[in-house]
């Protein structure tokens, strides 16, 4: 063999060396998740917000990627209990609305993300009120230096790994203001109990979920209430095992995307989200466009949620679909941890 082959030998064996490696330490982030949600709480518990606020009358959460769908899962959990509106700002501009009645709530795991950073120092010029999460960064810079709240979590990994921290700081945020029950927070300790008591049972459906994916184009749909655990399904896809994922919600899909499958075939893995508290109309729709699309694709899988209320039932969805992703790339010798092509980015942004 000559010395090039050589060379190339020992460098795909070192490429396969990291590759495990990394797979290996996203396993341990990934089978961390329940207890990052008791760890979630402590960090809670020992963060009461001190500062008064004044009268709250909208919300804005800012944050992009993992951390950005922290805020939109809280949301819709919280949906049905909270009167005043939460948006979403995953630009480098605010809304037009804010002003001094209003709540942004800044998440960014690094605390350098600057589309977030953008929008504090937008909501500082508006007049707004200003809670940081982060594990450090400009974003903790800031608030100590204008005395805003900032509650800080652990840091260095990820930030997609870090859900659970995330989520729990903003439902935590949410009850301190007496905008939701403090009785939601108990919620996250349920979440735990179920994820232990069914592992072995979440890391089954994950096997069979990545067999399913393999080679496919997947398509996820849900109902519109739950389209953020297909959201967060998309990025784990898209980070994990560096696959292109789409999703649709019922009913909005059943206006256009049903009549778009005349176009469908077998290139199609379909994946159905059943939280088992749909609307009455949408679980005859459910069953309808399950009809449907078998004309088109012989690969269409259910997904059904454990628990009893929609918290414990989106963490047992998420739990089940992050595994899939890491076996996803395991199968696939993906690294799943590797994301130059965002560091890439992100230094051009500097030039």
């Amino acid at each position: 063999m000559t010395d090039h082959g050589v060379a190339m030998r020992i460098r795909i064996r070192l490429e396969m060396t990291k590759i495990e490696e990394n797979n290996a330490e996203m396993k341990r982030l990934i089978a961390a998740f329940p207890e990052n949600l008791i760890e979630g709480l402590a960090i809670a518990n020992a963060n009461p917000l001190k500062k008064t606020y004044p009268k709250i009358e909208n919300i804005v959460i800012c944050g992009m990627g993992g951390s950005g769908i922290g805020g939109k899962l809280v949301a819709s959990w919280i949906a049905d209990e909270i009167d005043i509106p939460i948006v979403f700002c995953q630009d480098y501009t605010l809304p037009n609305f804010v002003n001094e009645k209003t709540l942004i709530i800044a998440s960014s795991y690094s605390g350098n993300t600057e589309e977030v950073i953008s929008n504090v120092r937008m909501g500082k010029h508006k007049k707004a009120s200003i809670i940081g999460i982060c594990s450090g960064g400009k974003l903790q810079a800031f608030c100590s230096e204008f005395d805003y709240e900032c509650i800080i979590v652990p840091g260095g990994n990820p930030p997609r790994t870090a859900l659970g921290f995330s989520v729990i700081q903003l439902t935590h945020i949410l009850s301190e203001l007496d905008l939701i029950s403090k009785e939601k927070l108990n919620e996250f300790t349920l979440a735990k109990k179920i994820l232990i008591s069914h592992n072995e049972e979440i890391h089954k459906e994950a096997k069979a979920l990545a067999q399913f994916i393999n080679g496919k184009e997947l398509l996820i749909y849900c109902e519109s209430k739950d389209q953020e655990i297909a959201v967060r399904a998309r990025q784990q896809f898209n980070e994990n095992c560096k696959v292109l994922v789409n999703h649709h919600v019922i009913p909005e899909m059943n206006h256009n995307e049903l009549v778009g499958w005349y176009g469908g075939d077998d290139r199609y893995a379909v994946l159905f989200l059943n939280t088992t508290d749909w609307h009455p109309q949408n679980e005859k729709r459910l069953a309808f466009s399950k009809e449907a699309l078998k004309l088109q694709t012989n690969h269409i899988m259910t997904l059904t949620a454990k628990g009893n209320t929609m918290l414990v039932r989106s963490l047992y969805l998420i739990s089940i679909i992050d595994w899939a992703s890491l076996y996803l790339a395991e199968k696939n010798s993906i690294d799943s941890v590797y994301i130059e092509v965002i560091n890439e980015l992100k230094a051009s942004l500097l030039k």
